[in-house]
């Protein structure tokens, strides 16, 4: 089998997963809040990557070094996941995931300030061309604005954050113990957020199957998505992973009524142009 069939098929489970994913959150979104939904997101998740960790041996990985990085680099995921679950009840899907496709830009645009990587020519191309995608996507008209564009846009930025203090942490921090801390920390957020005011709602029996497609959703599509960049290149990886945006809309289309909007797949076009542009200058960067 070739390395991007091996990629696609990695792919198509990622795609899978992140679609899984959205269609639960909306689902529980009818009895849980974003912060009760990322609870217990995050319990099923502690259960998986320990058992998982412990059948690989590699328990002993965990440390307490990066304690201060890995509290900063979970809280904007648990952030940008918050709001990816409220922008996801709030506005079509498909203009969710268009607009999530943005977090590459922001990626580009904070490396600097973060990493004191050097912000190109290109670079600042891409993100002009992305953030006409962007326009093109929401339309954004003053006397319109909803609170689910914002959620949905500034996801972009919190997941882009979480990208660059992952890249910092992965010098020195092994898998095992990124997931373990990205799994128990978020728990505490989610506990603290979900329970401040005394009203914690436990899943019913309809919901929990939901809950724990959530949990097993999130790893497994981020467990996809890293083995197909591990095999594949990111300009072999990126136009694949661009399928969620039609996948989404249909399952939008189907399950929710939602209109099938053109200009969504314009802007996004335009996104994925901005991206791809961006990959393809890195790959011919020495080094």
């Amino acid at each position: 089998m070739s390395t991007t069939l091996q990629a696609a098929v990695w792919m198509i489970g990622a795609i899978t997963s992140f679609t899984l994913m959205a269609v639960a959150g909306r689902t529980v979104s009818l009895e849980l809040d974003t912060f009760e939904i990322m609870l217990f997101r995050s319990l099923t998740g502690i259960v998986i990557v320990v058992a998982v960790a412990g059948m690989a041996g590699t328990l002993g990985q965990i440390s307490r070094d990066r304690l201060g990085l890995h509290a900063t680099r979970n809280l904007c995921h648990f952030a940008g996941q918050n709001l990816w679950f409220l922008a996801i009840t709030l506005i079509p899907l498909a203009q969710v995931f268009a607009l999530e496709f943005t977090t590459p830009i922001w990626v580009i645009l904070l490396s600097p300030l973060l990493l004191k990587e050097r912000l190109t020519g290109i670079g600042l191309l891409c993100a002009a061309i992305g953030f006409i995608g962007i326009l093109i996507v929401a339309r954004p008209n003053p006397s319109e604005i909803s609170l689910g564009l914002i959620a949905a846009a500034s996801c972009a930025v919190f997941f882009a954050l979480t990208a660059i203090f992952t890249r910092m942490l992965t010098r020195t921090e092994t898998i095992t113990t990124i997931l373990f801390y990205l799994t128990t920390m978020q728990a505490i957020f989610g506990l603290i957020c979900a329970g401040y005011d005394g009203d914690l709602t436990i899943p019913s029996l309809a919901a929990l199957p939901w809950v724990v497609v959530i949990g097993c959703a999130g790893l497994l599509a981020h467990f996809c998505l890293t083995n197909a960049l591990r095999i594949a290149p990111a300009s072999v990886v990126m136009p694949i992973d661009f399928v969620r945006l039609p996948t989404i809309a249909v399952v939008g289309m189907l399950l929710y009524a939602e209109p099938l909007d053109p200009w969504i797949f314009v802007g996004a076009a335009l996104i994925f142009a901005a991206n791809y542009l961006n990959i393809q200058n890195a790959m011919r960067q020495p080094g």
